[in-house]
C-alpha cells in the first residue's frame, strides 16, 4: 500500500461507523447492494437519485478501491448567478483566449467560505442539514448586495471583499463549521482572512495589464443572487491533473485502460517518466480502474470538471429580488453565457490590442518521425542484403534522400514517415486557411526538421518563395542523443541536390562543429537563449509575416522562455514537459514593440489529433487461429 494511502486510511480507521435511515439508502440496500458501497455511491454522486448511486455502484464494479474506507472531501463556496456570473463567465473565457490559462481556470468563480474537509459517507445528509438551518438563521441579514474592491498585482487579479460584508460571510462560515463539526463529527475550519474572488492566479507577468484591462470591463454591482454550495471531490487524487478523454479506446492489452469520449481520467505527473512515449498511466474517474491510455486521446480538464454539487442555499434578500427573463439564459456552472454588454466592451479592448500589426515567431516539433513508430531498428526493417533500401510498410518514406556517406547515418538523423509528411503539410494548409504569411523559415539541421519546414510551405503554397535557413543552433538537447554523438547531418549542398528549398548562403550563427556531446542543461539553456536573440536581431519586420521555427519537442520551451522574459525550467520539469509535447505542437509569441517586450499567445491553428494504427497480418485470426 503506498504511503499516501495508508495516511488516508489512518483518518478514517478509529471513526464511530453509525447507520443512515436514508430512504435512498435503503432503496439501494433492498437491490442488494452492501451498506458501506452504498453510501460510499452516494456521497459519490451528491445523494440525489437512486439511479444516479445504482449507475455509479454498477460502473465501479471492478474498481480495486471500492471498499476502502476513504471519504469524499467536501467543501463550501459562495457562487454568483445571474448577470454577475456572466459577466464572470465571459472574462473566464477572454482570458484564456487571450492569455492562455491560469490557475484561476480549474474553478468556477467562486468566494471561498470553508476550505475542503473529509467527513464520513454515512454523515454527509448531517451536512445538508447543517447548511440548511444556518442558512435560514443568516437569511434576513444577509447582504443585499456584496462589495467588490478590484486588487491587482504581478500574480493575482481578483476582488476582494469590503468589510462589512466579509465580515457577515465569516460569520456564516464561522457557524457553519462549528455546527457541521460537532454534527458530523468532522473538522471544518472557516476562512477567516480576506475574502475574496478570484479572476487570474499564477498568470505571468506581462499578461497583467491584458487581464485588468478584461477585469476592469466587469461591473461588480450588476445583478447577482448569492448560492452558498457544498461540492465534493476525491481526495485521493487532489494532486492529480485531470484529463478529459476525446474519444473511446478500447484496450488491446490486459494492463490497457478502456474510456470513452468525455470519461475523466486522473494522471500523477510523477508516476509518467517510466511510461512509454505517447502514453500514461491513469485512473478513470467512471470506474475507478487504472492503466495505460494513449496521451492524443486526452486533452487537460479543469480540476473542478469532477467535484459533485451536494446542496445549495440561495439567499433570497428581501431588497434585490433575482428575477430571470427570458433575455437572461439559464445559468450552468462552467458554462459560457454570452453578455452582450460585456462582449462590446471585450470588442473594444480586442480592437484595441490588434490595431497595429505585430511580428510574430511559431515554434513548431517536427512530424512523426519514422523511428517514432517502427523503432530504433527501422533502418534494418528496410535494408536488402546488399545495403538497398526498400519500402517495408507504408508508413515508411517512399525513397531516402541521396547522401555521399553510408546509408546508415539515417539511423540517428531518421527521417519523417509518411504520416509525419502528411500532419507537416495539413498544418501549413491550415495556416493558409487562416491567411497566415512566413517570411523567414529556420530549422534545426535534422532531417526531420528539413522535411517538416519543407512540407509546411509546400502547404502555405510558399516553397517557391521562402527558403528554408539551417540552424545548428536549433539542435535539441544533446544529452538525449542515443548515440552519445551529434548525428552526422546531410550537409547543405546535400540537402539542396535532393531538392529541399535551402538558403545555400545562409551561415548559421552556431557552426555545427560547436555541438557538444552531452552537454550540460545549463549548456543548453545558453546556446537557446543565444540563438533565439540573433534570429529576432536578424529577422525585421516584413508586414504582417512570421517567423517559423521548426524543432524538437524541447524548442518549444527552451526557445520561448527566453523571448518572453521566463527563466528556464527545472531540468527535471523540463524533461516532463517536453515529453507531453506531440509532433507539430507548436507556440506562438508576438512582439509588444510600444513595450518592447513578447508575449505568448494562442497559436494561428488549432492542434493536430489522431489515434494510432497498429500492424495487421491479415492470416492472424482470418484463415489461422
Amino acid at each position: 500500500m503506498a504511503v499516501a494511502e495508508t495516511q488516508l486510511y489512518a483518518k478514517v480507521s478509529n471513526k464511530h461507523r453509525s447507520k443512515s435511515t436514508s430512504a435512498l439508502l435503503e432503496s439501494l440496500l433492498t437491490k442488494g447492494f452492501p451498506a458501506h458501497t452504498a453510501q460510499k455511491a452516494l456521497a459519490a454522486t451528491g445523494q440525489k437519485t437512486i439511479e444516479d448511486a445504482a449507475k455509479w455502484l454498477h460502473s465501479h464494479c471492478n474498481d480495486p478501491s471500492l471498499d476502502d474506507p476513504i471519504p469524499q472531501e467536501y467543501a463550501l463556496y459562495l457562487c454568483p448567478t445571474g448577470r454577475l456570473h456572466n459577466h464572470l463567465q465571459e472574462f473566464w473565457k477572454e482570458s484564456k483566449r487571450q492569455c492562455g490559462k491560469n490557475r484561476a481556470h480549474e474553478i468556477f468563480p467562486h468566494i471561498t467560505l470553508c476550505d475542503f474537509f473529509t467527513c464520513e459517507d454515512q454523515k454527509v445528509e448531517l451536512l445538508y442539514d447543517t447548511l440548511k438551518r444556518v442558512g435560514d438563521s443568516f437569511s434576513q441579514c444577509f447582504p443585499p448586495s456584496i462589495s467588490l474592491t478590484l486588487h491587482s498585482s504581478t500574480s493575482y487579479l481578483g476582488f476582494f471583499i469590503g468589510d462589512s460584508h466579509a465580515n457577515t460571510l465569516k460569520e456564516f462560515a464561522l457557524a457553519f463549521s462549528s455546527e457541521a463539526s460537532s454534527l458530523a463529527d468532522c473538522h471544518v475550519k472557516p476562512c477567516l482572512k480576506q475574502l475574496h474572488l478570484t479572476l487570474a492566479h499564477k498568470f505571468y507577468p506581462h499578461h497583467q495589464k491584458t487581464l485588468e484591462q478584461l477585469a476592469k470591463c466587469i461591473n461588480p454591482g450588476e445583478t447577482c443572487q448569492w448560492v452558498a454550495a457544498l461540492y465534493s471531490r476525491d481526495m485521493r487524487f487532489v494532486h492529480y491533473q485531470t484529463l478529459r478523454a476525446l474519444f473511446q479506446y478500447k484496450p488491446q492489452n490486459i494492463d490497457e485502460l478502456m474510456i470513452n469520449a468525455g470519461d475523466f481520467i486522473y494522471v500523477d505527473p510523477t508516476q509518467q517518466s517510466d511510461v512509454s512515449e505517447g502514453w500514461v498511466i491513469g485512473t478513470s474517474h467512471r470506474t475507478g480502474c487504472r492503466g495505460f491510455l494513449p496521451e492524443n486521446y486526452t486533452e487537460k480538464a479543469n480540476e473542478s470538471d469532477t467535484w459533485v454539487k451536494h446542496r445549495e442555499y440561495v439567499f433570497v434578500t428581501a431588497s434585490k429580488l433575482f428575477t430571470q427573463t427570458e433575455n437572461e439564459p439559464n445559468v450552468k456552472l462552467n458554462g459560457e453565457v454570452r453578455s452582450p454588454s460585456m462582449s462590446r466592451s471585450v470588442t473594444n479592448v480586442l480592437s484595441l490590442q490588434n490595431a497595429t500589426l505585430r511580428r510574430g515567431v511559431l515554434v513548431m516539433r517536427h512530424g512523426e518521425r519514422v523511428d517514432q513508430v517502427f523503432g530504433k531498428s527501422w533502418l534494418q526493417q528496410c535494408l536488402t542484403a546488399d545495403g538497398k533500401y526498400y519500402r517495408a510498410d507504408l508508413n515508411f518514406p517512399s525513397t531516402l534522400p541521396k547522401r555521399k556517406d553510408s546509408v546508415k547515418h539515417f539511423e540517428y538523423d531518421p527521417p519523417l514517415s509518411c504520416c509525419g509528411i502528411f500532419q507537416s503539410r495539413l498544418i501549413g494548409e491550415a495556416l493558409l486557411d487562416q491567411e497566415v504569411t512566413v517570411s523567414y523559415v529556420y530549422s534545426s539541421p535534422a532531417l526531420r526538421c528539413i522535411q517538416t519546414a519543407q512540407h509546411v510551405l509546400q502547404g502555405l503554397k510558399l516553397d517557391q518563395k521562402v527558403k528554408i535557413r539551417v540552424e545548428p543552433g536549433l539542435f535539441e538537447w544533446t544529452k538525449w542523443e542515443a548515440s552519445r554523438a551529434i548525428p552526422n547531418f546531410m550537409t547543405v549542398t546535400e540537402l539542396a541536390e535532393a531538392s529541399y528549398k535551402i538558403d545555400t548562403s545562409y551561415r548559421g550563427n552556431f557552426p555545427l562543429s560547436s555541438l557538444v556531446p552531452s552537454e550540460s542543461y545549463e549548456e543548453y539553456v545558453s546556446r537557446s537563449s543565444a540563438v533565439i536573440k540573433q534570429i529576432i536581431t536578424a529577422c525585421p519586420s516584413k508586414g504582417n509575416g512570421i517567423i517559423l521555427i521548426v524543432g524538437h519537442g524541447s524548442s518549444l520551451t527552451s526557445f520561448t522562455r527566453p523571448l518572453i522574459g521566463l527563466p528556464a525550467r527545472d531540468s527535471n520539469d523540463f524533461a516532463q514537459v517536453v515529453r507531453k509535447i506531440p509532433s507539430l505542437g507548436m507556440c506562438y509569441c508576438e512582439e509588444l514593440k510600444e513595450e518592447n517586450k513578447w508575449q505568448m499567445v494562442n497559436p494561428p491553428v488549432k492542434t493536430l489529433t489522431h489515434g494510432a494504427n497498429a500492424a495487421f497480418n491479415w492470416r492472424n485470426g482470418i484463415v489461422e487461429d
